[in-house]
């Protein structure tokens, strides 16, 4: 017998989705950061066994839109209510949980299992949690609900063994030494994308999106270029910064990472173009992704 299935996580902003994929597949798949909307696109991380597969699905959080690229970010989450297996919805201590009402009525009528994990639980005590825990059930009254800190790898264990349980099923749905459905090139971007949210604040790291126009690798090295588009003339010299010091910070950052990531030398070179309101422009949003089937 063998079992395979899609588990997708969803949920509101910055409440853990990214660290608790982590966390389940082992493998640093999603960016993670303490900025909300750090997640774009749907990202699956997949872990294998011989009798197993489990196919994760990271999502961006759930939000009202302002422009196109959250319009698009929003499809990317509700197509995870569509084919889940398993949907696993995730908030945390301190959130309101009739945030998104209406998001989470749709989770509320499906009639596939839903696990409800309360994250963050190191930062509360026993009385807000049991407080939490009864209000998630009278709101969504057909999930388990687990509390854990993904962080901590809390109640992880325990919940990929509940997954396991319910898991249908079926042969896999992708070759056994695959750990995920995106190309190297996606996450060439979403590591410089990850970077720039580390270093820049306010509004630079949401009007920014990172193309890679040149991947080509050999044996033991790999040889990058990309592109950082900003909508602003102005947000172009915020992230060069003074004689280029900011953006020298930002490459050589993301090039220690890529080398970690792909095992190689890396040699990085990144440029930084204006294209403005590409976060409105469903062409340019195409040709950076966001085309959820």
């Amino acid at each position: 017998m063998h079992k395979a299935g899609f588990v997708n996580i969803v949920g509101n902003p910055n409440v853990g989705k990214s660290t608790l994929m982590n966390q389940l597949v082992g493998e640093k798949i999603s960016i993670a950061t303490f900025k909300a909307q750090t997640t774009r696109h749907r990202i699956m991380g997949i872990v294998n066994t011989p009798d197993m597969q489990i196919v994760f699905s990271d999502t961006p959080g759930v939000l009202k839109p302002n422009y196109k690229m959250q319009e698009m970010m929003l499809a990317f989450s509700e197509s995870a209510l569509a084919d889940a297996d398993i949907l696993l919805y995730v908030t945390d201590v301190v959130e309101n949980p009739e945030k998104n009402m209406d998001f989470l009525d749709k989770v509320k009528s499906m009639t596939i299992p839903v696990i409800l994990l309360i994250n963050k639980i190191d930062e509360s005590d026993q009385q807000k949690l049991v407080a939490a825990v009864d209000k998630w059930h009278s709101l969504l009254p057909n999930a388990e609900i687990l509390p854990i800190s993904a962080k901590n790898k809390f109640g992880t264990d325990m919940l990929m063994k509940r997954i396991a349980e319910l898991l249908p099923e079926s042969p896999a749905y992708f070759e056994k030494d695959q750990l995920t459905d995106k190309p190297a090139k996606f996450f060439v971007s979403e590591i410089i994308r990850e970077k720039i949210l580390r270093y820049y604040d306010k509004e630079i790291p949401y009007a920014v999106e990172v193309a890679v126009e040149r991947f080509k690798e050999d044996e033991r090295h790999i040889h990058i270029n990309t592109v950082i588009y900003v909508e602003r003339d102005s947000q172009k010299g915020i992230i060069i910064g003074h004689q280029g010091t900011a953006l020298k910070k930002v490459s050589t950052e993301a090039r220690k990472s890529l080398e970690t990531f792909f095992g190689k030398k890396i040699f990085l070179e990144v440029f930084v173009k204006v294209d403005k309101d590409w976060r409105n422009s469903q062409k340019e949003l195409n040709n950076f992704g966001y085309n959820p089937q």
